[in-house]
């Protein structure tokens, strides 16, 4: 299958999925602790920034200040696609929801407030079903 291009399609076809358990962001000076399986890992100057289960963390020893929901949209979104993170992003801020968005191969993966996850997967499945609202 073939890597989805067209926004009406890439919104109307997202299908949000929310991920079980609670995921944090920290950041480690070298490589990820043992017992780290962190599902997002950016290099950075000050170090290397991890996303990881926050019970993962909490063993480690590692610092955090935001616990999130991770919501992946099951379409498969081409990297050069234009319009998805700035339709998702602005129905998110409608709701006065943050989002961190990440881009994998295959998926787009958000980072939402773990404690309004359930709102934020209702706020992504209305827009899918009414895509006419991502026009850039």
């Amino acid at each position: 299958m073939s890597a989805e291009r067209d926004l009406t399609r890439l919104v109307a076809g997202m299908r949000p999925e929310l991920n079980p358990g609670r995921y944090v962001f920290t950041t480690v000076d070298g490589p990820a602790p043992e017992g780290v399986a962190p599902v997002v890992t950016v290099a950075e100057s000050e170090g290397l920034t991890l996303v990881v289960r926050q019970e993962e963390a909490d063993a480690a020893g590692l610092a955090y200040d935001y616990a999130a929901a991770w919501i992946t949209l099951r379409i498969h979104s081409a990297l050069d696609a234009v319009g998805l993170t700035a339709a998702v992003a602005r129905e998110l801020a409608r709701a006065g929801l943050s989002c961190n968005v990440v881009a994998g191969f295959h998926h787009d993966h958000l980072f939402v407030e773990h404690a309004r996850a359930d709102e934020a997967l209702a706020a992504l499945k209305d827009l899918a079903d009414h895509p006419h609202r991502s026009a850039v």
